[in-house]
């Protein structure tokens, strides 16, 4: 019996996968026919259903704002775009705003939307100015848009009126709605605000912290008082060209008895004298750092420092004369605790301040001088009454000299930093071998006065502290 020979070009099935795999079309026959069948259609229609069902929806919102705290800040914003839940949880994040239309307090909007605030900034919506405004007057306090020239106050030399600030009886209601829907508030910033309004933000939120309050004035000042657990106040009374309000030693008294609390306390722009910082040192007493900005205080003022036992830090900025009568320096006490002293931008011409300056710092471990007009070698000789100065700064003094500076830090035996940048009369040359045996035993030198100085750029941070003369032990530099 004869078998017909194979033919070469049929191919033998391994398998019923390869097979499924070539009737591709019989596949397609048998989907439509299950489709045709209308049993198949409710099935499928409730297996479609199933599949739109939104699964995020599943999720409690506790463990939604889990996952969406996790997301990066950059991301929220893009988050409260997928849907209505979305947005409300994101609000329940947010911690911390910056409010620039009153009308959105007030309508209690802001409480709905960010129900979990602890830092509120009410600065930018109490001033009622267009943002669509091309014109932006930027100060280091505040930044106003300015609509042309209808906010101008032109009789009382001001960029921004009385009639463009929001009426104190709508900051009262708005502060209300703030203080009902926020508990847990820790900050607020505002701008012109009366007693009642403060007062009802210290009955209703007592989680108070840090408070900052532009154009204030005495009569607002009553209303912080009963702000019990306050640590950090910062106020700012004039501001050249913006505010004109006025704090005196009323309001500083009134502060003083009400804020015992306080641990920082900045006042920009503000007036007083010996009674009223004698007054806040006397019952202030956690208070650690001071700063005053600008000041408008009465000669004679610097004395009731001493008053401050537990003053730690003592700061300086943009004040035209220091203390116009210090008084007899012989009678002049001394902050015990005071370990840091910093003047900015403020002028040091009058000798006799400046002496009483010192006098009072005397137990300073840290001195700065940044941008200080009339710091000469003369002025600066009085510093080497503080014998426990460890870290001195000097930056932007150019009419200090080599020789000047030199005769100071040499009496400082404890000195252990020192940082000397843009002081033009300060010249590498003319540094001498005591000098620089006082350089290699430091522990941290920032030495560069100013571009053409032989110790600036590189060859310090080369040569460290074979660069000068071998002391008892090497130091280490740092020239940037």
């Amino acid at each position: 019996m004869q078998f017909p020979s194979p033919n070469p070009q049929l191919k033998i099935r391994t398998s019923w996968q390869d097979w499924f795999k070539e009737k591709r079309n019989l596949k397609n026959v048998v989907f439509k026919m299950s489709i045709s069948n209308p049993k198949s259609d409710d099935k499928l229609g409730a297996k479609l259903e199933e599949i739109r069902v939104d699964l995020m929806s599943l999720l409690s919102d506790e463990i939604l704002l889990m996952v969406l705290s996790r997301v990066p800040d950059s991301q929220r914003k893009h988050n409260c775009l997928v849907c209505k839940r979305w947005l409300f949880l994101v609000g329940r994040l947010v911690r911390s705003v910056k409010v620039v239309d009153w009308g959105f307090v007030e309508s209690g909007r802001l409480i709905s939307r960010f129900p979990n605030l602890i830092d509120i900034d009410l600065s930018r919506a109490c001033i009622g100015s267009s943002r669509t405004s091309r014109v932006l007057l930027t100060h280091r306090l505040v930044s106003v848009h300015l609509n042309h020239f209808d906010c101008v106050d032109f009789a009382a030399n001001r960029f921004v009126c009385d009639e463009k600030l929001v009426p104190l009886e709508a900051v009262e209601r708005g502060l209300s709605v703030i203080a009902n829907g926020c508990p847990n508030l820790r900050k607020l910033v505002l701008v012109s605000v009366s007693e009642l309004g403060v007062s009802s933000v210290a009955e209703e939120c007592p989680t108070l912290q840090e408070l900052e309050i532009h154009r204030c004035d005495d009569s607002s000042l009553r209303g912080i008082s009963g702000c019990r657990n306050l640590q950090v106040l910062k106020l700012i009374g004039f501001v050249d060209g913006v505010y004109s309000s006025v704090v005196s030693d009323i309001g500083l008294t009134i502060l003083a008895t009400g804020c015992k609390r306080l641990v920082k306390l900045e006042l920009s722009g503000c007036e007083g004298s010996y009674d009223g910082i004698r007054a806040i040192g006397q019952c202030c007493q956690m208070l650690e750092e001071l700063t005053l900005s600008d000041h408008r205080m009465d000669g004679g003022w610097m004395a009731a420092l001493s008053f401050c036992e537990n003053l730690k830090s003592l700061k300086l900025q943009s004040c035209k004369r220091i203390d116009s009568n210090p008084g007899p320096l012989e009678h002049l006490g001394s902050c015990p605790t005071l370990e840091r002293v910093h003047l900015e931008r403020c002028q040091v011409r009058d000798k006799l301040s400046v002496e009483a300056l010192y006098r009072v710092c005397v137990a300073v471990r840290e001195v700065f001088f940044q941008d200080c007009w009339g710091l000469d070698s003369e002025m600066f000789s009085g510093a080497s009454l503080c014998r426990r100065v460890k870290f001195l700064s000097l930056e932007g003094c150019s009419l200090l000299t080599t020789e000047g500076l030199e005769k100071v830090v040499l009496s400082w035996v404890e000195l252990q930093r020192l940082r000397v940048v843009s002081c033009n009369n300060v010249k590498g040359s003319e540094v001498t071998p005591a000098l620089s045996s006082l350089f290699s035993v430091l522990k941290e030198l920032k030495w560069r006065p100013d571009t053409r100085s032989l110790l600036a750029g590189t060859d310090l941070g080369r040569k460290g502290g074979r660069f000068f003369k071998r002391g008892s032990r090497k130091g280490r530099f740092a020239s940037v």
